[in-house]
C-alpha cells in the first residue's frame, strides 16, 4: 500500500498551493467522500447522487471520454457490466486523504482501494474538487478524477 503523505491541516507559509483548512471543513469533505462510496456499496444511485453536482465532471477509470453532467454519468452506469460480466466487489475502502480548502472550493486527494471476491483488488488514486453549494455548508463534488493504479 502506498504510504500516505502529510495530512497537516496547517497552512503554507504565504499562503501557498496547500492551505489545509478548519478542522471542521476538512471532516466535512472528507464525510462527502467516504457517504459517496457508502452509497456506491449500497447501491444507492440517488445517495451518490446526493454529493454530486448535477452538472459535475467525471474522469471515469473505466471510460476514456470526459463525462459531463448527471446524464452523461447515468449513461455510463447504465452500461456497465452487470455482476454476471465482472468481478463481484466486496467493498470499497478510501484512505491516504490529503484535503485542502480554498474558501468555498476544496481539493481532496485519496487513494480507493477496490476488494472483490475472487479477485485481486484495485488500487486507485483520485482527486476531488468540491464546492461549497449554499450558505447552509453543503459540500458538492464538481469534478472527481479516478486512475486506476495497479492491482497490488
Amino acid at each position: 500500500m502506498p504510504a500516505s503523505p502529510s495530512r497537516s491541516a496547517t497552512p503554507a507559509p504565504g499562503g501557498g498551493a496547500r492551505p489545509g483548512g478548519a478542522p471542521a471543513d476538512l471532516a466535512e469533505v472528507w464525510a462527502v467522500i467516504t457517504g459517496m462510496y457508502e452509497g456506491y456499496t449500497a447501491g444507492d444511485r440517488e445517495r451518490i447522487d446526493s454529493y454530486l453536482d448535477p452538472e459535475a465532471t467525471v474522469w471515469d477509470s473505466a471510460t476514456p471520454e470526459l463525462l459531463c453532467g448527471k446524464g452523461e454519468l447515468d449513461r455510463v452506469r447504465d452500461g456497465r457490466p452487470t455482476a454476471d460480466g465482472a468481478p463481484a466487489e466486496t467493498g470499497l475502502t478510501a484512505y491516504g486523504q490529503v484535503v485542502d480548502v480554498f474558501g468555498d472550493l476544496a481539493v481532496a486527494r485519496y487513494w480507493l482501494r477496490v476488494h472483490y471476491r475472487a479477485a485481486p483488488p484495485d488500487l486507485a488514486r483520485n482527486t476531488a474538487i468540491l464546492r461549497r453549494a449554499d450558505s447552509g455548508g453543503q459540500w458538492l463534488v464538481v469534478h472527481l478524477h479516478e486512475d486506476v493504479q495497479s492491482t497490488p
